[in-house]
């Protein structure tokens, strides 16, 4: 089954939601955001959060400590980068770190390939780029061009999805999973109904 991030968590709530609407993850901001969480946030969110539903945390080149931080209060935190870290950085974390990668609208499926390669060993998620952005667009990409890769890497999708095109971007890549923000999001804040109704859609693609 397609594994289901629910990002940009702020909340203990937000977090026993997701659980609730079947997420495998949940996916808590520390880069400048909005939906920034702080340390006692996190805290409270872990412990909430039951072993089965992985926990990501989303830096964007994020400064010495920060990372350790965070996992001196929330150990089991997976970190998702989104900036323009190094590969030699990212694999410190090992293979169940993500690195995002932000498809352009120039980038065809060999560059792409390339961009790739370089991050070998850990979990690629691919977003939509958009220029002073790190994340949380709103909008696709043409999945096509990562399906290729999503048939030999752990690969998620992001960008601009919710429960009305997140079938068909399943059944296009087949991804390893997929990943949504603001589409699970009513007037800035999650949303129980908008969560089960992505989550059903991701599990009725599944089954086709």
């Amino acid at each position: 089954m397609t594994w289901v991030k629910f990002c940009g968590c702020t909340s203990a709530e937000d977090a026993a939601e997701a659980v609730a609407a079947g997420a495998d993850a949940i996916g808590v901001i520390f880069a400048p955001s909005p939906r920034r969480v702080d340390l006692a946030g996190v805290a409270a969110i872990a412990a909430v959060l039951p072993e089965r539903v992985e926990a990501v945390g989303v830096f964007v080149d994020p400064q010495a400590g920060e990372i350790e931080a965070v996992a001196a209060v929330f150990p089991r935190m997976i970190p998702q980068f989104s900036g323009g870290e190094p590969p030699a950085f990212v694999a410190r974390y090992g293979a169940r770190a993500i690195k995002a990668i932000h498809v352009g609208p120039d980038d065809d499926e060999l560059h792409l390939e390339a961009l790739c390669e370089r991050y070998a060993g850990v979990r690629l998620l691919f977003d939509t780029k958009v220029d002073g952005k790190a994340g949380g667009t709103g909008r696709t990409f043409p999945w096509e061009r990562v399906a290729a890769i999503a048939r030999r890497r752990d690969a998620i999708v992001s960008g601009g999805l919710d429960a009305t095109n997140v079938a068909a971007c399943v059944r296009t890549v087949r991804p390893y999973g997929v990943d949504v923000r603001s589409g699970i999001e009513r007037d800035g804040r999650k949303d129980p109904a908008m969560m089960l109704a992505f989550r059903d859609a991701v599990r009725s693609a599944d089954a086709a």
